[in-house]
Order: structure tokens, then sequence, then C-alpha cells
């Protein structure tokens, strides 16, 4: 069991959903409960799955965990493209979330090997 706030890929993936709540905002209000809600989702289980996984009493379940949180980063960068396609985002906001989503998913990778 370890403190997840100390982990790296944590508070990276912290400020990712971050920076995802401040870029979502503006979307049309129509989408408060389409695409807003999902993006926010997606983006809000890459850290919670790294911190519950820090609960874990055996590795194999924080592996399990960790690779969970490598899907939310794949449904993320998705949804960042689908919102950026419709017309919500900005190609720079979608460049920079998406390229910080794919540094998260390096770094969950990264946790991974040395697991």
């Amino acid at each position: 069991m370890q403190e997840f706030r100390k982990l790296d890929v944590w508070k990276r993936a912290h400020e990712l959903v971050l920076a995802v709540y401040r870029a979502s905002q503006n979307l049309p209000k129509e989408e408060v409960f389409g695409i807003t809600i999902q993006l926010r989702r997606a983006a809000t289980a890459i850290p919670t799955r790294i911190a519950e996984g820090c609960s874990r009493q055996a590795s194999s379940e924080f592996v399990a965990d960790l690779r969970r949180s490598v899907a939310a980063t794949n449904e993320l960068d998705y949804l960042l493209l689908l919102a950026r396609d419709l017309g919500y985002f900005q190609p720079e906001t979608y460049d920079s979330l998406s390229a910080e989503t794919v540094e998260v998913r390096k770094m969950i990778y990264g946790l991974l090997r040395r697991l």
C-alpha cells in the first residue's frame, strides 16, 4: 500500500483532470449531459484508478487498476478528438490536452513496467 499523492503519474493525471474541467466549461449547454460529462468522467477515471490501485494489497490488483487507467486515457483521447471535430475545442486546446493525455499514458506504462 502506498500514498497515491506521492506518485508523479497521479499528480500529472490530476493536472490533466483540472485542464479538462477548465476546457469543458465553455461547451454548449445542450452538451452538459453529453460530451461534457463524458470528458470529465473519462479524465477523472485516470487518477481515480491510480489512487484506488494504491490501496490494494497485491501488486496484481494495482496492475489491474493501472490497466483500467490506461483504458481511460484512450477513452479520453477519443472524446477530445470528438470534441475537436464537433467544433467544441479549438485545435490548440485539443493538441494540448491530447498531448498531455499521451504523456500520462506513457507514465502509467512506465509504472506498469516497474511493477
